[in-house]
């Protein structure tokens, strides 16, 4: 939320005078980013140091004497033969086909930060010698031939399986390692006295290396320059993806003559489309695809950062371009990949796939999966700035009752809040909480409150006093508390990369702290890249103090600390027992693991609405499931028909939320009359019918790491013409969605994938043949969403007003024919971590084969007792039986009543009755 209109401003309670009249001053008049706030590379000291290297002779060469090898790692040293520094290169193998490669100075100055918290593990694997001569060193890398190639002079990585290059590392000579000195050296401090005919060239003091200045603000630098950059090559690859968050397409765009792709959380205010600009997270993860293979680079750094792609022949290595003529190819197209970052080390993951799904369970094995969200957050969720008052609350929850559209989840923005001090209530508003969560409880609904981390400066809020008495706020770069204005005015920034710090913000949230919070209340973490109104760049100064580390080394991991607090805070109120529900606007690689995340302040235009697609795939190709855009757009005003095309598109996206800024008119869905009203209503249903799908998606998400919404070429790998295409998407394997995002359409074209595979509308269960381009006559009530033939896909048709008031409701299953069927159906209590714990869930593999479909337990260890039934299936692409029979375990077999449509080729069969965690079979004679 940073709608920082002047409207919204002279509205914000609390807030002190001069920080109103800057903010109005500043942002009023203008509803698009103005990109004099934010730096270009041009303007970021080291982002213009390092871009202007050009590809070349590297300085760098491995001093292979230095060389150790143990059974899991190599360490050699570099050295920089224009300066004399050496640098220490570790490289190991990692379990799952990676490989890890680390570079930090030799003997640094003072300890350069290298990234915590992040990494769930590092799987380490044995590492073997092939052989070794002056030139350098060949390793193994376990199966299909794989090795690495350490080249000595100069220093390059090659990596290998069988004859095919896989990646090259530094092959265009741009490492580049700024080691750390003394502002008053007229030479390289070296780690190692120089010999005597060893040529030390001096170094240039440029400008930017110890103070910069953007804008009004100038940053100290105590530490001097400190960057670090290195190259990739990647032969054979056209299409790079991830390394989110841009407004963006999915296919990440070269960026020759413009900027690079920059990744630095920022409070973007009004966000422009198809742009390189940095936005609100940062998950520094890029996979490159081919029709033969899937590689990621995951590059472990939480500085700013700013990635370089350029797509070419003729910049290629001497060593490709001679594997290309080996290989009999002249015009195999390369992907070069620059990353430079401000400060730290070079910290880097290279997932070797080969396929999509390898490089996706190989990035959870380092991060973490998706946090398996509670039912009801994939269920619809209602949100403005703000609902006045309780009575407001009650009112649009009781018109959602009226109109018979369900929801889980209402939103409280800043304004309930006692003057933006988090953790408390407006006295005059919300007096009550309990009461107004009460009522919600009884209709088995939820509430999310806002909770951000910047805190009012004010000697009677014992949130302000707790945290400056253990001395837990972020340091100014004089050692004093670290201040700036936001919403509250002048506000403090707890220091979330202290254990402490996050363990007693945790604390906060027991009922007994949290005064007014109950079991179905659950929390918003904005503002959290941090957003500083007054500060560089809407953010913090580089040079404020995280203890022994500068707020440049930590900054892209605030937001996923504060997150991870949050998450653990709500599920230490219950003991242990509940699963939490928190979103962020900021993140990082890992903030999957605590819960969902939004694109931000997105703007009711329909080019907003298209670019919801590629940028919640961008999240979910770098293990980000729990995606979803403000639907309707946060800034504007929608008109009806894009209002109703958002609900549309937002029902099948991971994160259902309606938002809408402070300065807009009421939108909820009742208020466009009762046409659009039943147009909403019946996409809202949509998405309520096939919550068990979803549920089953987060499921494995959780289990497994692979994305619930996919871009086309996750599932079709050799289909290049899939390869760019971000406007339809997958759900799991088995849901094809090409949402209307045109305006005036009256028909759209969707690309059905799979030569020899069959798709049903699911809405006609017309049957079409994959591998085509299939023109739909669409009107405003046309969702266009196909079932993969060969799949079995669970729903609740009985949609009530809420998702846990559907819990014992029956199953409709959808078998969509291609010979065969498979699909599964997944169910435990919807809120609790028991399903992990003891064991309580119920997973059950549906399968349809020669005319037979059943029910098999898929977690036979596991109990869970279950109301739920099995009260209708529907066979598509059947043939019509003589007669349906149900068996079942240790009961007499039953002749069932089924309907057959023949002009569909639709079988019906109406309360076969089984409980959904039984085995049982279902045969068609």
């Amino acid at each position: 939320r940073s709608g920082l209109t002047a409207t919204a401003v002279s509205r914000a309670r609390g807030m002190a005078p001069v920080v109103m009249l800057w903010l109005a001053l500043c942002l009023s008049g203008t509803l698009a980013v103005d990109r004099g706030n934010f730096k270009t590379c041009d303007q970021s000291a080291f982002c213009k140091r390092q871009r202007a290297l050009q590809p070349g002779q590297s300085p760098y060469r491995a001093l292979l004497d230095t060389m150790e090898l143990t059974h899991t790692k190599l360490t050699l040293q570099l050295i920089n033969d224009n300066n004399k520094v050496r640098l220490l290169l570790e490289l190991y193998r990692l379990q799952g086909n990676m490989t890890r490669v680390k570079i930090n100075e030799l003997k640094p100055l003072k300890p350069r930060y290298e990234v915590p918290d992040v990494l769930v593990q590092q799987p380490l694997t044995d590492l073997s010698l092939l052989s070794q001569d002056e030139n350098g060193v060949v390793l193994s890398l376990g199966g299909e031939a794989q090795r690495v190639i350490l080249s000595a002079r100069p220093f390059r990585l090659d990596i290998m399986e069988g004859h095919e290059l896989l990646m090259s590392l530094n092959s265009r000579g741009l490492l580049a390692f700024e080691h750390l000195r003394t502002l008053f050296s007229l030479f390289v401090i070296l780690p190692s006295q120089p010999k005597a005919d060893d040529k030390v060239e001096e170094e240039k003091d440029e400008e930017g290396m110890w103070e910069e200045t953007f804008k009004s603000h100038t940053d100290t630098k105590p530490n001097g320059p400190s960057a670090v950059s290195l190259d990739f090559s990647l032969p054979g690859v056209e299409h790079v993806y991830g390394i989110p968050e841009h407004a963006e397409t999915l296919k990440l765009k070269t960026t020759d003559g413009g900027d690079p792709y920059r990744l630095y959380n920022l409070d973007v205010f009004q966000y422009e489309l198809f742009n390189p600009m940095a936005l609100y997270g940062a998950v520094p993860v890029m996979l490159a695809h081919n029709a033969q293979r899937t590689t990621g680079i995951f590059w472990l750094n939480a500085a700013e950062t700013w990635v370089d792609i350029s797509s070419n022949t003729a910049g290629k290595t001497v060593f490709g371009k001679m594997l290309d003529y080996v290989q009999g190819s002249n015009e195999t197209p390369q992907t070069d990949v620059r990353w430079i970052s401000e400060s730290g080390i070079i910290d880097v993951f290279i997932m070797l796939g080969p396929t999509p799904y390898d490089v996706f369970s190989q990035y959870a094995s380092l991060t973490g999966t998706q946090a398996f969200p509670p039912l009801a957050g994939l269920a619809y969720h209602q949100c403005r700035w703000n609902y006045n008052d309780q009575e407001d609350v009650q009112a649009v929850d009781a018109g959602f009752d009226q109109h018979d559209i369900p929801y889980d989840f209402i939103w409280l923005d800043i304004e309930h809040t006692d003057g933006k001090r988090y953790f408390t209530w407006d006295p005059h508003k919300f007096a009550t909480p309990k009461d107004m969560l009460q009522g919600l409880l009884e209709k088995k609904r939820k509430m999310v409150a806002i909770v951000d981390p910047h805190i009012k400066i004010d000697s009677e809020y014992k949130i302000h006093t707790e945290i400056r008495s253990q001395g837990f706020y972020i340091k100014n770069k004089d050692g004093g508390d670290y201040e700036g204005w936001c919403w509250p005015g002048n506000a403090g920034y707890p220091d979330f990369t202290k254990p402490e710090m996050r363990a007693w913000w945790a604390s906060m949230f027991a009922y007994d702290q949290y005064e007014g919070s109950m079991e179905n209340l659950y929390t918003w973490n904005d503002m959290n890249e941090p957003s500083v109104f007054n500060g560089p760049e809407v953010t913090m100064h580089k040079d404020a103090v995280h203890g022994p580390w500068e707020h440049r080394d930590v900054h892209n991991l605030y937001g996923f600390y504060v997150q991870a607090a949050t998450a653990e805070g709500l599920i230490q109120r219950s003991g242990g027992v509940e699963r939490p529900f928190v979103l962020t606007r900021a993140f990082f690689a890992g903030s999957q693991r605590y819960g969902a995340v939004w694109t931000g302040d997105n703007a009711a235009e329909w080019d907003h609405l298209k670019i919801s697609i590629p940028m919640c795939l961008s999240l979910s190709l770098v293990g980000i499931s729990l995606c979803g855009a403000d639907v309707g757009g946060f800034f504007k005003t929608p008109n009806s028909e894009l209002l109703v095309r958002w609900y549309q598109t937002g029902a099948y996206q991971p994160f259902f939320r309606a938002h809408a800024h402070l300065d807009t008119p009421r939108r909820e869905p009742w208020l466009f009359g009762p046409d659009n009203t039943a147009l909403i209503r019946e996409a809202v249903r949509q998405r309520y019918a096939l919550l068990p799908y979803w549920y089953q998606l987060f499921y494995h998400a959780h289990r497994t790491g692979h994305p619930v919404m996919r871009p086309l070429w996750v599932e079709y790998p050799q289909d290049a013409a899939t390869f760019a295409m971000d406007d339809q998407f997958l759900l799991g394997r088995d849901l094809l969605v090409h949402p209307v995002t045109e305006e005036g359409a009256r028909g759209v074209t969707a690309y059905l994938p799979g030569k020899g595979e069959v798709w049903f509308d699911v809405h006609t269960f017309q049957k079409h043949n994959g591998a085509q381009d299939l023109y739909i006559p669409v009107t405003m009530s046309s969702i266009p969403v196909f079932q993969r033939g060969g799949s079995i896909i669970p729903r609740k048709l009985r949609v009530r007003r809420s998702s846990a008031c559907m819990e014992h409701d029956p199953y409709t299953l959808f078998v969509a024919l291609s010979q065969r069927a498979e699909g599964e159906l997944y169910l435990d209590d919807g809120h609790t971590f028991n399903f992990d714990t003891k064991g309580e869930f119920i997973h059950r593999k549906l399968s349809f084969s020669n005319n037979i479909l059943s029910s098999s337990n898929l977690a036979p260890a596991a109990h869970l007792s279950t109301m739920s039934w099995i009260e209708r299936i529907l066979i598509l692409g059947a043939s019509k039986p003589s007669k349906v029979t149900l068996k079942t375990a240790g009961g007499q077999d039953s002749q069932l009543e089924f309907e057959f449509d023949a002009s569909m080729s639709v079988l019906t069969i109406r309360k076969p009755g089984m409980n959904v965690g039984e085995d049982w079979s279902v045969v068609l004679k």
